[in-house]
């Protein structure tokens, strides 16, 4: 094992003596890298984003944007980050930096006041400018209003990779013409040049600071060897979820074992019955190699979190938890997928519907990780997620519900509903699937369909809906499926 260390801004920089738990966002802060912020701790702000070098979809490298607040140093052992400061180039006089093109919008058009969210926004808003194919796509009429829709530009600037960013002061408008006037990486910047070479390969880890360890092994069986030696350690991936337990509850792990950069957990493979998805591959990378494949997928990860939080997130990790509120478990559900899990004495594959068995509880036993998750094909036709949460995006939700029906001649021949935030577990809404297989895709059906579905789980009142509210949603949701299918049938 090497001395752990990570490139920040093209230095090379070692983590020690930082702890094991302390976050890129410290470690940055403490070598006076002030532009990554703390706003919320829990990767809802993005004053905290920075930039990391890893494995690309259409290029060896994509610049991704994470949450530094949430992700320990030490799980970018042998990594490359760029911070705000790293993004405008000094001249070898020593003369004055030369702001980079985003930061250069940012300014020329209003897009800072206070300036505490700005380099938050800045290196976001970096990691779409050098996202490949961006300008190829890019609407050809001309102004910076005529775009398609609100969320994208003519420069087919994306501003959902904006929407973990919060601004509470300059208001949104210029943030947004800033990033729709960016051009397209000059061919000279290194930054564009950088993405034709391959990321750092993986290192393995051994860091210890203080009596707690972090560890990364470079194979799954060296990893499932580990875990059985260390049965009561922490398993991290993007730590989306283990980020917030350290800061905001201040959560100590004697061991952490990472898992998001085993190959064999980073494979997404098309056979001729199903689809499998590594389990430590990123929501963004799944969207992405998928390109719409998966209708009810595509149609999940907007409304995933925000898109820092989907950089870092994994259906492992999101299934892992058992969280009865996680948005993927709804939609897998209906998607009828099953999960690949390993020990160190193999591998077995157990269907999601059998998965979990109580309130973050499942069937997965001590030293067992979720390696892959596989979906059946063929896939049903007509599909929804349906998403009720206080905001539109970067929310938890109140309800949850993932449709996949197979509809014949105007007959539903199968209907598979998933449901969260309606009991102590994700569930199928198995009522309502016997209440519309072998009937009529009809406005009757439907409807009674909807009165019970409206009364499947046992939801409860809380500080984001009520028990009345959820079950009302319910049977809004299949009517407005409904509604839907109906117009697009129309049209």
């Amino acid at each position: 094992m090497t001395e752990a260390r990570i490139t920040v801004n093209g230095k090379e920089t070692p983590i020690s003596p930082a702890a094991p738990h302390t976050t890129v966002l410290d470690f940055l802060r403490e070598r006076g890298l002030t532009g990554t912020k703390e706003g919320c701790a829990e990767g809802e702000c993005g004053a905290c984003s920075v930039l990391v070098a890893r494995p690309g979809v259409n290029k060896p490298t994509d610049w991704v944007a994470v949450n530094a607040c949430l992700v320990p140093a030490a799980a970018l052992d042998g990594q490359e980050v760029i911070t705000s400061e790293g993004l405008a180039t000094v001249g070898e006089d020593g003369t004055a930096p030369t702001l980079h093109p985003v930061q250069e919008e940012m300014a020329v058009r209003g897009g800072s006041q206070c300036g505490y969210c700005t380099p938050g926004f800045v290196c976001s808003m970096a990691a779409e400018y050098y996202r490949p194919g961006r300008c190829t796509h890019a609407d050809p009429a001309d102004g910076a209003d005529a775009h398609a829709d609100a969320e994208h530009g003519p420069n087919g600037f994306d501003l959902h990779a904006l929407s973990g960013n919060l601004c509470r002061c300059t208001g949104y408008r210029p943030i947004r013409d800033a990033a729709f006037a960016v051009g397209e990486p000059a061919d000279e910047d290194p930054l564009a040049q950088r993405r034709e070479q391959s990321p750092p390969a993986p290192v393995a880890t051994e860091y210890t600071q203080d009596d707690s360890t972090f560890l990364r092994r470079n194979t799954l069986a060296e990893t499932l060897r580990l875990l059985r030696e260390q049965p009561d350690a922490v398993v991290v991936a993007g730590s989306t979820d283990f980020g917030v337990e350290v800061n905001i509850r201040s959560r100590r792990a004697e061991c952490v074992i990472a898992i998001d950069r085993l190959p064999e957990m980073r494979e997404l493979r098309v056979e001729s019955d199903h689809i499998e998805i590594g389990a430590a591959l990123t929501l963004t990378e799944i969207e992405r190699k998928l390109d719409g494949d998966v209708p009810l997928l595509a149609e999940l990860f907007p409304q995933f979190a925000s898109r820092l939080i989907r950089n870092g997130a994994t259906l492992g990790g999101n299934l892992g938890t058992g969280s009865p509120i996680g948005d993927s478990p709804p939609v897998l559900l209906a998607l009828e997928a099953s999960l690949v899990l390993a020990d160190a004495d193999g591998e077995r594959v157990v269907p999601l519907a059998e998965y979990f068995t109580g309130y973050r509880q499942s069937v997965r036993r001590p030293g067992e990780l979720i390696r892959a998750v596989r979906i059946p094909l063929p896939l049903s036709p007509v599909t929804g997620f349906h998403k009720i949460a206080k905001r539109r995006f970067d929310d938890i939700s109140s309800v949850a519900v993932g449709f996949a029906l197979d509809i014949e001649d105007g007959v539903v021949r199968k209907a598979r509903i998933g449901l969260g935030g309606v009991a102590a577990t994700p569930i199928r809404a198995l009522a309502t699937e016997a209440a519309l297989e072998g009937r009529p895709w009809s406005v009757e059906t439907v409807e009674a369909a909807a009165r019970v579905l409206r009364g499947e789980g046992t939801p409860m009142s809380d500080h984001r809906a009520s028990s009345l509210y959820r079950s009302a949603m319910l049977g809004q949701s299949l009517l407005k499926l409904h509604a839907q299918t109906t117009e697009a049938v129309s049209s």
